[in-house]
């Protein structure tokens, strides 16, 4: 092929030309796929991929587009999306431009109605703990409906027949369309401004589920859950649920049953009237004839019928309590006086003259005692001397002497005990009793022959 013949494309024309016939060639498409890598940024357009087993697509749901979705997109869920290829020629890619999107199986109302229904649940909106109760005698009643439709027809028939003279406070709205949800809140944020208000009623008469899907609009769901007073729920028939019903204080399956819950029949409240005062009549005169058997019974009583006795036993009491006083003050006065006396005496013998008087006694006494015992002893010891001397002048050599004896000694100074102690001729010296003889020795007999004593 010559090169005339070549026809050569840039990037640009070959992606147009395949844009062109992609766009020519599938310009709306229904695509069955999974929801993987969704990403919604701060644009609010949703990005996803949705693929099976053998391939995947890129796709976008732009925000405007998303708006009509009722349910929310999650990845893993299963959807039938409806669209056009189109191809994004920065990246050279092909992707599918959302137009529709439906969840396989379920509706899409029922996803969404499912969905918001869990969200709300794990928030503790339809916990029961948080229910009020209704008022039992509303005053003031606050009607949230459609001024022409039927339901506000049946509430006020059915307010006006059971308990006239009531102030109902109807706040117009539309309920269906996709205004409704916004009028609903805004009816119940007016609606809590009036001071006396008991009670409100949020319904519709029965309708497809779209008709009713403004009460199971989260915004709505959560005026109800924020009001001021109970809300009651009517909305469509007994089988029609909706998140209202689960967030409202109390569910009403009609409009009408709304007004029969809130407003008791006048007929069934006079009666019920006329039931409790006569059960407290009953109740009345009962406890008044008790307290009468009962006063009749206390008159009957000795207090009563003969007063003066129990002062007479008080009085005899008073005396014993009297007597026993004085006694206890007399024998209280005997025992403080000896107390006294005691004292008195510890206190005299305390006394530092009396003391002093005592010692100088005493020492009088003592001093008379001494000089007594030193005469004795003076004399005892005299006696004593006088009988020692008398005993070593009777063993005095001197007392010897003085009766006559003489003491003969050597000249050596030896007593001469025996005559074997001298010989003839030795010299002698004799002690008399007064002066001393010398003599010499002339004989010398061993045996004396005196005569013996």
């Amino acid at each position: 092929m010559s090169e005339g013949e070549r026809r050569v494309f840039t990037v640009s024309e070959l992606t147009v030309r395949l844009k062109a016939a992609l766009e020519e060639a599938f310009p709306a498409v229904w695509v069955e796929g999974e929801i993987s890598n969704l990403r919604t940024p701060g644009s609010g357009h949703a990005y996803f991929t949705l693929k099976d087993e053998g391939a995947q697509l890129s796709a976008v749901l732009f925000r405007g587009r998303g708006r009509r979705v009722r349910f929310d997109l999650e990845d893993g869920m299963q959807v039938l999306a409806f669209g056009g290829l189109d191809v994004y020629a920065a990246r050279g890619q092909y992707q599918l431009v959302v137009e529709m999107m439906e969840p396989k199986g379920l509706g899409a109302l029922q996803l969404a109605f499912e969905q918001l229904k869990r969200k709300l649940e794990a928030e503790g909106l339809f916990d029961e703990g948080r229910k009020r109760p209704l008022p039992a005698f509303p005053r003031v009643i606050g009607v949230v409906t459609s001024p022409t439709g039927a339901a506000i027809r049946d509430i006020l028939n059915i307010i006006g027949r059971r308990f006239g003279d009531l102030r109902i406070l109807i706040a117009p709205v539309r309920v269906q369309g996709d205004e409704a949800p916004g009028e609903i809140v805004k009816a119940l944020e007016n609606l809590q401004t009036v001071p006396d208000l008991d009670v409100v009623i949020v319904g519709r008469g029965g309708g497809s589920v779209e008709d009713l899907w403004a009460f199971n609009d989260e915004g709505v769901a959560r005026a109800i859950a924020a009001c001021r007073v109970p809300v009651i729920s009517a909305v469509g028939h007994e089988t029609d649920f909706t998140i209202a019903d689960f967030v409202a204080d109390q569910r009403a399956p009609t409009p009408s049953a709304a007004a029969e819950l809130v407003v008791r029949e006048k007929l069934v409240v006079i009666e019920t009237l006329a039931d409790l005062y006569a059960r407290l009549k009953q109740a009345v005169t009962a406890e008044v004839a008790a307290y009468r058997e009962r006063v009749e019974f206390l008159s009957r009583r000795r207090v009563l019928t003969d007063p003066a006795r129990a002062l007479r036993d008080l009085h005899r009491r008073l005396d014993e309590l009297q007597g026993r006083l004085r006694l206890g003050l007399r024998s209280s006065q005997r025992q403080v006086r000896h107390r006294v006396a005691l004292a008195t005496g510890a206190l005299r013998s305390r006394n530092p003259l009396a003391r002093i008087a005592g010692g100088a006694a005493l020492l009088v006494q003592l001093r008379g005692r001494l000089v007594a015992a030193a005469a004795h002893s003076m004399k005892a010891s005299r006696s004593r001397f006088a009988e020692t001397v008398g005993r070593l002048e009777s063993l005095s050599p001197l007392g010897v002497l003085a009766r006559g004896y003489s003491l003969t000694r050597l000249p050596s100074g030896a007593v001469v005990r025996s005559a074997g102690q001298v010989a003839v001729g030795d010299p002698l010296e004799i002690l008399l009793y007064q002066g001393a003889l010398g003599a010499r020795v002339t004989d010398v007999k061993e045996r004396d022959e005196r005569h013996q004593v």
